[in-house]
């Protein structure tokens, strides 16, 4: 044998021998199988709206298993238990109990469920980004069947595309064998818990120190935190990019393990005593669930200064139930007002993301209240009266009570009468008592830091929320004083409870329109008086008027306003005043969708990336009925621009539709006006649920840009899509999608999350 062939056989043979080493090791969920669900797997499985329930976020999760049971039933009658991973239940038994089945047990002779899945799924290869077949239901709301491993059978005979990962690339050679060794081993779940650092460990000792000192006063304002800050992610100043906590309450306190204490809402009675503590957030972060809120000894020294400073009394420690739980206002006015409104105004952009963007992954029982893009701004505390005025306050708290608590069908009418009618009785006594404060002018509006002015943008059943002005200005904007604020952020995250039934849903949705209406009518009373009816009959149009009649308090149409707005169209001349005043406070300048002259992208671009967005600005801020290709396009769609060399630029492209009112629950395609549908096109990631991705060279952007604009029937949307579209069968579907994400992390990296495909379509 030659020197050569001797060498080859030598590497050979010792490939060989490290290749069944690799096969003899066992697999390790933590270091070999998270990441691959991580990264093929997460992007559906996740939070309430996960299929089957099965999370595969975390080992709990993932252990835990699947149920029959879904979250999202906007028809049950009857609550449902409530299934929240890591609370309700703790252990693999528990939740047996509690009807999952394991998706990793073999049973009868029969692989684990979830290596049947992926069996089923490599049975049915797609060609490389083709389409989809049309009879294949991959919509947000189909009907998941669920199979337990005794039906399996069934189930794919009925359902042969239904296999894992569901009509999209699959897994490679490579991470199918290790899931493959790891089912055969047993699937052991050697999950790693987050422990916090040194550093984070100091600070969150601090923070539960402070929640849990004693004192009638300290137990009252830290119950009021705990309730604003229950749903939020918090991290660390100078703490881990990933290391995020959750503030709970624990019949344990600091310096022992967390043993958490499962009630339906945050402001439900604990029933024993408790201590307020700080839960490392275990498994994979997801964006739609990942509202961030940052924890520092500033931030500390601020809390401390915002509701200690005055020396305010208090008579007795209000108790739960059901009536504190529907008027906060009552429950804890004996905290400074002026202190609950100014610690929701330091991080405005947090609380609107709470009821925007969570508490639930699916949120069309709230979103289709909304416009599709408005522009939030909040009154100043010193011209608020509720802040202001003790003798008001008193006299309009009763007034603030929200429905929700109770949730008998059959007394749904009358609940909704009363609590429509005190609503009212507010604005009535509102009304009147600003009739005779001072005239609105700028003073009215808050503008204390960049939280002051939030872009709202809807896509249909998910919303997001960005600081700034965003996109070209909207037809309404909202106005939130105090009242307004914390009783949205009540109505839609505090009280509102994903597992109840049709009537406290209906009751939620319902009175959020009651809010949206008030905010808007705030913003009404900035307008000159002669203006206000043309904009409130532009805003209620068509049977929006009837509900004008039959709902809302009437509207100031008479009180005269301090502002100056010149021109025929005094919204466009308060949002251009707005514009120039708000200086830097506007955190995201926008040329592309409010070019104002020849140049429409940002400065300070490289020329070729300019010249890009220059083109794309010919998308952006028309109307449907000049730019034909909007009714094609999803709500959401991503534009990834190709630099080379590893680079890129990542474009939201949002359609707003518009509608001639947002003001009924139900038949809302029924009041679309599709010729007035707009596309705002806007650097960033500004949805968690991309519904489609194009990918475009950087020298074929306006050979894109002018097929977009040519684009006038599902034809030539086919051959766009063809040519530029990364398909769900796309070969590098999860490289591209995951970029994403990845864009995310490079930018903002504590907003870092894996994005949702649930809604990603077949185009």
């Amino acid at each position: 044998m030659s020197l050569c062939l001797r060498r080859f056989a030598g590497l050979l043979c010792l490939s060989l021998a490290w290749a069944a080493q690799a096969l003899a090791q066992p697999v390790s969920y933590s270091r070999d199988v998270q990441p691959i669900l991580r990264d093929k797997c997460v992007a559906c499985h996740a939070c309430y709206d996960a299929p089957c329930q099965l999370n595969l976020g975390s080992g709990e999760g993932l252990l835990r298993g699947a149920s029959q049971q879904a979250v999202y039933n906007g028809g049950r009658l009857q609550a449902q238990q409530p299934t929240r991973l890591y609370l309700d239940a703790q252990g693999e038994a528990a939740w047996r109990r509690r009807g999952f089945h394991s998706v990793l047990q073999a049973q009868d002779g029969q692989a684990a469920l979830l290596q049947r899945m992926l069996e089923l799924g490599r049975e049915h290869q797609w060609a490389d980004n083709a389409r989809l077949p049309d009879d294949l239901d991959i919509a947000i709301n189909r009907d998941n069947q669920c199979p337990t491993p005794s039906d399996f059978k069934r189930f794919a005979r009925h359902n042969p595309y239904a296999g894992m990962p569901f009509a999209v690339s699959g897994l490679d050679e490579a991470e199918y064998a290790t899931l493959q060794r790891w089912l055969a081993q047993g699937a052991p779940v050697d999950e790693q818990p987050l422990q916090p650092t040194a550093q984070e460990q100091a600070q969150l000792a601090e923070w539960e120190a402070f929640l849990n000192a004693p004192g009638a006063r300290q137990g009252l304002v830290s119950r009021w935190l705990y309730e604003h800050l229950f749903l939020a992610h918090l991290y660390f100043q100078q703490g881990e990019d990933r290391h995020f906590f959750q503030l709970v309450r624990s019949r344990t306190p600091s310096g022992q393990p967390i043993d958490p204490i499962a009630t339906r809402r945050p402001n439900d009675d604990p029933g024993t005593q408790f201590y307020y503590r700080l839960w490392p957030i275990q498994g994979v972060i997801v964006h739609k669930t990942h509202i961030t809120y940052a924890l520092s000894p500033g931030k500390l020294q601020r809390v401390r200064e915002l509701f200690f400073a005055e020396d305010w009394p208090l008579q007795a420690v209000p108790g739960y139930g059901a009536q504190h739980r529907a008027n906060p206002f009552e429950t804890f006015q004996a905290i400074p007002a002026q202190a609950r409104y100014q610690f929701m105004l330091d991080d405005a952009e947090y609380f609107v993301r709470t009821f925007i963007r969570g508490p639930v992954c699916r949120g069309q029982i709230a979103t289709d209240v909304i416009r599709d893009h408005f522009w939030a701004l909040f009154q100043a505390p010193q011209r608020d009266l509720y802040i202001t005025d003790a003798s008001y306050r008193q006299a309009v708290t009763p007034l603030l009570a929200m429905p929700g608590q109770f949730d008998d069908i059959a007394d749904l009418p009358g609940l909704w009468s009363a609590y429509k009618n005190k609503r009212n009785a507010y604005e009535d006594a509102r009304r009147a008592a600003y009739a005779d404060a001072p005239a609105p002018s700028w003073s009215q509006l808050w503008m204390g830091n960049d939280n002051a002015l939030l872009s709202i943008f809807r896509q249909h059943d998910s919303a997001s929320v960005r600081k700034g002005l965003v996109g070209a200005v909207p037809q309404t904007l909202w106005l939130l004083d105090y009242p307004l604020f914390e009783r949205t952020y009540y109505q839609l995250v505090v009280n509102f409870d994903v597992f109840g039934n049709v009537s406290h849903q209906a009751q939620t949705r319902l009175y959020f329109d009651l809010i949206r209406n008030g905010a808007e009518l705030n913003f009404l009373r900035l307008m000159p008086a002669a203006a206000r009816q043309a904009y409130l009959d532009d805003w209620y149009q068509n049977s929006g008027k009837l509900k004008m009649w039959l709902d809302y308090s009437a509207a100031d149409l008479r009180t005269p306003t301090a502002l100056h707005l010149p021109g025929s169209d005094p919204r466009q001349a308060f949002a251009e005043a707005l514009l120039e005043r708000a200086g830097t406070l506007n955190a995201r300048p926008d040329p592309i969708n409010r070019c104002r002259g020849a140049y429409c992208h940002r400065p300070g671009l490289p020329a070729a990336l300019a010249d890009a967005e220059q083109a794309l600005s010919r998308l952006a801020a028309r109307p449907a009925a000049g730019l034909k290709v909007i009714e094609q396009l999803p709500e959401a769609t991503l534009l990834r621009i190709d630099l080379g060399q590893g680079q890129r630029e990542i474009y939201s492209l949002l359609r707003n539709r518009a509608h001639s009112n947002v003001a009924f629950m139900m038949g809302e395609s029924l009041r679309y006006q599709p010729g007035l549908d707009t596309l705002t096109l806007y650097p960033g990631v500004l949805s968690s649920y991309p519904n489609f991705l194009f990918n475009v060279p950087l020298a074929e952007v306006p050979a894109f840009v002018e097929a977009m604009q040519q684009a006038r029937d599902a034809q030539a949307f086919g051959e766009l899509v063809a040519r530029w579209g990364i398909r769900r069968t796309h070969p590098q579907f999860w490289r591209y999608f995951h970029d994403l994400a990845d864009y995310i992390d490079e930018h903002e990296p504590r907003e870092y999350g894996v994005l949702d495909m649930n809604r990603y379509q077949n185009l």
